[in-house]
C-alpha cells in the first residue's frame, strides 16, 4: 500500500515539474503578443521561399535536360580460323553485335527545338577494355552534339558514316564483325573501303522522317592536316533511303579523301557506291546489296562486292543466312573473298537472347578460313 501510494507521489511530482518547465519556456521565448506574431509571420515566410525554391528546382531539371544510360554486351565462345590462319578456342566480345556503353540526353529549348548530345565508347567484354582496339578513340562509336527539331537532326563530332549505315541495314546479320559477310567485306580487317565506320571533325544531318517515308542522311568531315599534306582533303558521304510498308531501298555513296588508316602509296581519294534493297514476305525477309568500291593511287584498284541474304522469324527466334562475294581487281592482281554465314537466335525476353552462328570464308590463293560460335546478347 505505501509502494502504491509512493509511486502516485512521484507521478503527480513529476507532471507538476514538467508543467512549471514547459510554463517557464513559454514565458522566455515569447515575452509579447508582437514579439509571437512576428516570428510566425518570418517563419511562414522561410517556408513559403523554401518551398517555392524546390518546386524551381526540380521543374528546371524535368524541363531542361533528361540524360539516358544504355549499351549492349555480347559474349561468345568461338572456335575460328582466319584464311590461312590456324584453328583457336576463344572468348569473343561482339562476335554478333559489337558491344558498346552509351549516353544520350536532350534540352528542350522551346518552339519545337532541342539540343541533343551521344556519347558511345566501343568495349571488348573479354578483355574489359574499351574500343575495338587498342588504337581507338575512348568514345569512337559517338561523340557529338547539335541540334533538331522540324527541319532535322544536325550534331558535329564523330559520326557515323551512311554508307556504313547502308550496309548494316540491309544485311541481315547487321553490324556483326564475326558473321555478316558485308561487313567483313567492306569493313573488316581485310575491308576494301578506307576511312573506317565513323568519321572524326564531321558534320552529320537527318531529315525528320515523321511525315515521309524518305529518309535523307549526308555527312562531310574537316581534316586537321595542313593544307597540302597527303590525305588532307575532304571525306563527304551520303545516303537516301525510301521506306513504305514490307519494302526498303537505299542508295548510299562516299568519297573520302583523308583517314588515320594506312592508305596505298600515292593515294589520292576512293569512291564508293552501293545499293540495298530489302522486303518483308511475313514468313521471310530478303535482303540484297550490290556495291563498288574504286581506289585511286599509284596502282588503282576497284571492287565489286554483291550479297544476298536472309530472316526466317519461327516463333521467338530467327534464322539467318547471308552470302557475300567481294572481287578485287588491279593491273597487277585479281583476288575473290566469298562469305557464307548461317545463324540461329533466340530471344529469351525482348532484351536478352542466346545465339549459335558458323561461317566459312574462303580467299583466293590462301586456304579457307572458318568461325563457330555460341553467345548471349543482352540490351540495356
Amino acid at each position: 500500500m505505501a509502494a502504491t501510494t509512493n509511486d502516485a507521489t512521484r507521478q503527480r511530482d513529476t507532471a507538476a515539474i514538467s508543467a512549471r518547465m514547459k510554463a517557464a519556456g513559454r514565458r522566455r521565448f515569447a515575452s509579447s503578443p508582437r514579439q509571437n506574431h512576428e516570428m510566425l509571420r518570418m517563419t511562414r515566410r522561410i517556408r513559403i521561399a523554401l518551398v517555392a525554391a524546390a518546386a524551381s528546382l526540380c521543374s528546371l531539371g524535368v524541363a531542361a535536360q533528361n540524360a539516358v544510360l544504355y549499351g549492349l554486351i555480347d559474349a561468345s565462345g568461338s572456335r575460328s580460323k582466319e584464311p590461312g590462319g590456324s584453328y583457336r578456342w576463344q572468348l569473343d566480345s561482339g562476335n554478333l553485335q559489337r558491344s558498346f556503353i552509351g549516353f544520350r540526353g536532350s534540352e528542350d529549348l522551346g518552339g519545337g527545338l532541342r539540343a541533343v548530345f551521344r556519347l558511345e565508347s566501343y568495349l571488348r567484354v573479354d578483355t574489359g577494355s574499351a574500343g575495338r582496339n587498342d588504337t581507338d578513340p575512348f568514345w569512337a562509336r559517338e561523340a557529338s552534339v547539335g541540334l533538331s527539331g522540324a527541319f532535322g537532326t544536325t550534331v558535329l563530332g564523330r559520326t557515323v558514316t551512311p554508307l556504313y549505315l547502308g550496309t548494316i541495314n540491309f544485311n541481315p546479320f547487321g553490324e556483326s564483325p564475326g558473321f555478316s559477310p558485308s561487313t567483313r567485306q567492306y569493313f573488316g580487317s581485310r575491308g576494301v573501303v578506307l576511312g573506317d565506320t565513323h568519321w572524326n571533325n564531321s558534320l552529320s544531318y537527318n531529315n525528320n522522317p515523321s511525315d515521309t517515308p524518305l529518309r535523307i542522311n549526308v555527312a562531310a568531315n574537316v581534316p586537321e592536316e595542313p593544307a597540302g599534306a597527303p590525305g588532307s582533303g575532304h571525306n563527304y558521304g551520303g545516303r537516301v533511303a525510301y521506306i513504305r510498308g514490307p519494302f526498303a531501298v537505299t542508295l548510299a555513296g562516299q568519297r573520302v579523301s583523308n583517314t588515320p588508316q594506312a592508305t596505298p602509296s600515292g593515294f589520292d581519294h576512293q569512291d564508293t557506291v552501293q545499293l540495298g534493297a530489302t522486303y518483308d514476305f511475313t514468313l521471310v525477309r530478303v535482303y540484297g546489296q550490290v556495291g563498288r568500291v574504286k581506289t585511286n593511287a599509284d596502282l588503282d584498284e576497284q571492287t565489286i562486292l554483291y550479297q544476298i541474304g536472309l530472316a526466317v522469324p519461327i516463333g521467338n527466334s530467327l534464322v539467318l543466312a547471308s552470302y557475300g562475294n567481294a572481287h578485287r581487281k588491279s593491273s597487277m592482281l585479281a583476288t575473290t573473298d566469298r562469305t557464307g554465314s548461317i545463324g540461329y537466335d533466340y530471344f529469351l525476353s525482348k532484351n536478352t537472347d542466346i545465339y549459335v552462328a558458323a561461317m566459312l570464308e574462303t580467299l583466293t590463293f590462301v586456304s579457307s578460313g572458318a568461325t563457330f560460335a555460341g553467345g548471349v546478347r543482352m540490351r540495356f
